[in-house]
């Protein structure tokens, strides 16, 4: 059991306080937008075992089987195949689908042999791998996740007056469900963007007067003044999140976060296509190829069980749980058979192992545990799992 230090990254989106305040520092004015955890090559977490600090990347590929466990190695090869966050939303960020595992790969490759540099800004595929994810909230978190149904959604566009978003709300009504969504997202983002600045800003000052649910988007123009991503936004269901409940995020769903802080668990992967609510490349016909057009509730997890509270998704590649220690409380076992990252969240937990004695644990501080070694926590506090299923 080793303790992590671990990368901020300062992306412009990020809370300039919720991450100071969880981990119990002073604010630098700066955005501080994710604590990452892991082995991503981004910002691998870091360790020391008395020879000087190595990066957990290292430490992994040094021994696979001794780290990871044999039957994760025979699974999902030789490295951690997730990638775990603390995630501190202060604005939102792009409006965004991630491919599954067959586009993904097939988008990888034809890039490679096109030649396409790894860096390009007009790169879609980082990796040859999918990205699930998983957000589970710590205080109060906004998002939006997948298509509303489209007449709901017509709706809520002829609601706002705006003359010019009625041709869209007329194409949401017109078709089948499928198709009208898909038809309505093209329209939008390849509209004129001169046309498009002046209806999001008739729009958002609509939204701006109106609120009640109108609320969330008059937010978002303040942010990406003129972007067609804010039309676009409003196709989409609009989540909110109490402390402990998740969504998860599968592959062709459109999303974005919005503001709040979660713990965020996902497959090790960067491959993004955006479409809105972002300065960067918008590739509208490969967007339209891995986009899932199906309206449907985005559905809120609430952890089950007792003990270990599991947030049940159809990953393999991760799995997040919890353990809320209580004043007076039994110890909690955590299970052993494959590696993990524990975080600790609230509190002053202790991690103990009978190989690496006992680690006091403070919000923001987190462990990785190899495969194999048992490890016991008590004390009081909330203590995250992120580990694989074999």
């Amino acid at each position: 059991m080793d303790r992590l230090t671990n990368t901020i990254r300062p992306y412009a989106w990020g809370s300039t306080t919720a991450i100071p305040e969880l981990i119990g520092v002073a604010p630098t004015g700066e955005p501080q937008a994710e604590l990452w955890m892991g082995a991503h090559p981004g910002a691998p977490s870091r360790l020391d075992r008395g020879a000087g600090e190595r990066s957990l990347s290292d430490v992994i590929a040094a021994d696979p089987e001794g780290e990871l466990g044999a039957a994760a190695v025979r699974k999902f090869g030789p490295g951690l195949p997730f990638l775990f966050k603390v995630l501190a939303a202060g604005a939102p960020l792009s409006l965004q689908v991630h491919p599954d595992l067959a586009q993904a790969k097939a988008g990888f490759e034809d890039e490679e042999r096109r030649g396409v540099p790894i860096d390009a800004p007009h790169r879609n595929y980082k990796d040859a791998n999918h990205k699930p994810e998983l957000v589970c909230a710590l205080t109060p978190f906004e998002g939006l996740s997948g298509f509303r149904p489209p007449l709901e959604a017509a709706a809520l566009l002829e609601g706002l007056g705006v003359n010019s978003l009625k041709p869209y709300a007329d194409l949401l009504r017109a078709h089948p469900e499928e198709a009208a969504l898909r038809e309505v997202l093209t329209a939008v983002l390849t509209a004129d963007r001169a046309e498009t600045a002046h209806t999001v800003a008739e729009a958002a000052a609509a939204a701006e007067r109106l609120g009640g649910p109108y609320a969330p988007y008059a937010g978002l123009v303040h942010h990406y003044p003129g972007d067609p991503g804010v039309i676009a936004a409003m196709l989409l269901n609009h989540v909110q999140l109490q402390p402990g409940e998740a969504m998860f995020l599968g592959a062709g769903i459109p999303h974005a976060y919005l503001d709040g802080l979660g713990v965020e668990l996902m497959a090790n992967s960067d491959n993004v296509l955006r479409c809105g609510l972002t300065p960067k490349h918008i590739d509208v016909p490969e967007l339209l190829k891995v986009t899932l057009f199906e309206p449907g509730d985005p559905g809120i997890l609430r952890p089950e069980g007792n003990g270990e509270e599991v947030y049940e998704t159809p990953i393999d590649e991760f799995r997040l749980s919890r353990f809320v220690l209580a004043p007076g409380g039994a110890p909690r076992v955590v299970p052993d058979a494959t590696a993990q990252i524990l975080l600790c969240t609230a509190g002053s937990p202790t991690a103990n192992s009978a190989k690496s004695g006992e680690l006091a644990l403070a919000p923001g501080e987190s462990v990785f545990v190899p495969a194999g070694e048992k490890v016991e926590l008590s004390g009081i506090g909330t203590v995250f799992r992120a580990t694989v299923v074999v």
